[in-house]
């Protein structure tokens, strides 16, 4: 899968939503001391009276949503809305200003990494296969490398964020991480038909269709907080968001889900122990990744955070089967969004790009 499948981000804005002729006028809110993170709003939640519990959960609710009587209701946003994102809030500085990061980035990752008459890729692609000749094995300390930084630095983030600021950090993380990455994926498209096949069902009918449909799946599962790309980009200072609509009540990890689908689709495909090591390899990272997350969602959110965990799950659909996430009539709507039709485009875009792809990894010769 393309970069934003390897490279995972956490980007808490729960604003108080203004009173309306519809609502209990919230300035009684302003009493009651809140942890800035939102950690202390279900335990008041939990312990205060009946009125303040309603006022305050409240206070969560969509525009279109009905006010509840208990907080451990399933149609109550504790959470943040995925994907959303209004044309009429964008600012153009900032994204002039984001195209000038990416520009700046590109040109800073060409020469550093990419070009193998200045960058360092090359030399660290050799070292790595070098250890065992072996492609499934360099295959796996690729994606282990990749794994222990990505992961790593994710796990000092709120250490990281106080000593050097959120946005410095965001730099730190993605300067160290995107190489790596880029390196991942480039090695895998020159090695992907080096191992010993396992077997060979590129000829059987309808299945080049089934692995299209699930590898154009796959990345409707991306991460909420990918969509963010001023975040990503540090235009915005970046947030750990705690999202609950969209694709995050089928699945509390969609990264995860979303790799797995991938590694299946292209293992099947290619048929190799190549891609066999790489989907071993991503998948275990992902799996990690999973547990990783939620230790620090709940680390940092608290109550909240465990309210959510209970009406979502890992396994995708198992919350709604077992009637802990009830799915709102208009679910739909929180597809039909620009994020969304920007991936529907992409990946299309990205299928018919593979020969571009794989002959620009060739020409690197990494």
């Amino acid at each position: 899968m393309a970069v934003y499948h390897l490279l995972l981000s956490s980007p808490p804005s729960l604003l108080l939503l203004p009173p309306s002729p519809r609502r209990p006028n919230l300035t009684l809110i302003r009493r009651i001391p809140a942890h800035p993170r939102l950690g202390n709003s279900t335990s008041l939640l939990s312990s205060s009276s009946p009125v303040i519990r309603k006022i305050l959960v409240h206070s969560t609710l969509r525009e279109d949503q009905p006010v509840a009587s208990d907080a451990e209701s399933p149609t109550l946003l504790i959470g943040e809305d995925s994907a959303a994102f209004e044309l009429g809030k964008q600012k153009l500085v900032s994204w002039v200003y984001f195209g000038v990061v990416l520009g700046v980035v590109l040109f800073i990752l060409n020469v550093v990494w990419i070009d193998n008459s200045t960058g360092f890729g090359k030399s660290f692609i050799d070292t790595v296969s070098n250890i065992s000749g072996s492609p499934e094995v360099a295959m796996l300390m690729l994606i282990l490398i990749f794994a222990i930084v990505h992961s790593g630095l994710a796990s000092l983030r709120d250490i990281g964020e106080k000593l050097i600021g959120e946005r410095a950090f965001r730099v730190l993380f993605a300067g160290i991480s995107l190489p790596l990455a880029m390196s991942t994926i480039v090695y895998f498209i020159n090695h992907r038909y080096d191992g010993s096949q396992l077997w060979q069902l590129q000829g059987v009918p309808g299945v080049h269709e089934a692995i299209w449909v699930a590898n154009f799946v796959s990345f409707f599962f991306l991460y909420p907080s990918t969509f963010n790309l001023l975040e990503v980009a540090a235009v915005d200072k970046p947030k750990m968001h705690l999202w609950e609509t969209g694709i995050m009540r089928i699945t509390r990890h969609p990264q995860m889900v979303g790799q797995i689908v991938w590694c299946l689709a292209h293992t099947l495909w290619i048929g190799n122990t190549v891609a066999a090591s790489a989907s071993l390899g991503l998948i275990a990272h992902h799996l990690f990744g999973a547990w990783n997350g939620d230790r620090r969602l709940a680390k940092r959110y608290g109550e909240a955070f465990e309210s959510i965990k209970k009406r979502t799950s890992v396994i995708p659909f198992a919350a709604i089967f077992e009637g802990r996430q009830v799915l709102p009539e208009d679910y739909y709507k929180e597809f039909v969004r620009l994020p969304y039709l920007a991936i529907t485009a992409l990946t299309v875009g990205a299928y018919f790009a593979h020969p571009l792809m794989q002959g620009a990894s060739f020409r690197l010769h990494w």
